[in-house]
């Protein structure tokens, strides 16, 4: 029988370990240039151009964690839509969720969907997106959502 090398698979381990760690950590700074250069840029570009529609929005940040736009009902500054994008904890790479929490009415329950960030793109590819890519897609989910509530039966 082979010799059991314990203490190498222990190093083994240890360096597992610190390589998983610096990975992640990476991740995060990664998700926090998105955010500054990418998402707000975006969603500042969003902002200004809602104001002739009078809707108010804004951006939350919790920092290396996700960042989130929200749009009120027109005129108003009850909540009617959020865009949330989100880095997974513990995430090695920057594979992005995204969250998007809507109602109907200032009245109702929010309807809450989880699905990818941008299904298809490559988490080295994040990173190289066009703030009016991010703009587009707020805007589709925006409109898809605003479309069904005028147009659902109940």
């Amino acid at each position: 029988m082979g010799e059991i090398d314990w203490k190498k698979d222990l190093g083994n381990h240890f360096e597992n370990v610190r390589v998983i760690e610096l990975c992640q950590a990476e991740t995060v700074a990664q998700f926090d240039q998105f955010c500054e250069f990418i998402a707000e840029p975006a969603f500042e570009a969003l902002t200004d151009e809602l104001v002739p529609y009078k809707i108010k929005s804004e951006q939350v940040k919790a920092k290396g964690r996700s960042i989130r736009f929200v749009i009120c009902f027109p005129g108003l500054k009850d909540e009617q839509f959020h865009y949330r994008i989100a880095l997974p904890k513990n995430s090695v790479e920057l594979r992005l969720k995204l969250q998007i929490k809507a109602r109907r009415t200032p009245k109702a329950e929010y309807e809450t969907t989880d699905e990818d960030f941008m299904p298809g793109l490559f988490p080295l590819k994040v990173l190289r997106m066009d703030k009016d890519e991010v703009v587009a897609d707020v805007v589709k989910h925006y409109t898809t959502f605003c479309y069904k509530a005028l147009t659902s039966p109940d």
